[in-house]
């Protein structure tokens, strides 16, 4: 309609209004990043506790904001990628962060299916959140493989899949490591994850 302003998208960048409600996703998204932040040491168990029951009964992004500053400073910019507004207070990964979230994946596929994710996810994950969030994901796939392969050999169906599984392992390692190194974030179907 002619003379009625069209409202602009929000883009990266724009802070959200204070009062504007939060998707579980939003709430879970700075869970990440308090239980990260917990696991680099930089608060203890008491403020651990307290950031994480915010952020859980969070309903405004008036709530979160202020866990993120608190975590980042002035860097934790909301990221409105997608209708529901996500933060990303991460700055975009440097290329040794792309080739160690690729590594977690890919170790799987040269024999190292369960020591390569947790090495990483032990060392590159203290400093660098992308890492983390790769080595964390390979390395429950890489569980659930593992019981999986432990599992399925006691029915007859099972011994059937247990080939097309291994198969689908590597290559889904594969497109994650693939994933990692093009910045995407890559969620492995059919996991288990018990590892945060």
């Amino acid at each position: 309609m002619a003379g009625v302003p069209v409202p602009e998208p929000w883009g990266q960048g724009h802070v959200p209004p204070a009062h504007l409600r939060v998707t579980h996703q939003d709430r879970e998204h700075v869970v990440e990043h308090v239980k990260a932040a917990y696991a680099e040491g930089r608060f203890d168990k008491l403020e651990f506790d307290d950031r994480l029951e915010r952020a859980m009964t969070a309903r405004t992004h008036g709530d979160l904001m202020p866990i993120m500053t608190e975590l980042y400073g002035s860097n934790a910019v909301p990221h409105f990628a997608s209708p529901s507004p996500a933060f990303r207070a991460e700055p975009a990964p440097e290329s040794n962060e792309r080739l160690g979230g690729a590594l977690a994946h890919g170790l799987a596929v040269v024999g190292f299916p369960l020591l390569g994710p947790l090495l990483l996810m032990l060392t590159g994950g203290k400093t660098s959140p992308y890492i983390r969030r790769h080595a964390v994901e390979a390395l429950n796939f890489q569980l659930t493989l593992l019981g999986a392969s432990i599992l399925l050999p006691f029915t007859v169906v099972g011994i059937v899949l247990l080939p097309v599984i291994w198969v689908a392992g590597i290559v889904l390692s594969i497109v994650g490591g693939v994933s990692a190194l093009s910045e995407g974030a890559f969620r492995y179907p059919l996991t288990v994850r018990l590892v945060k």
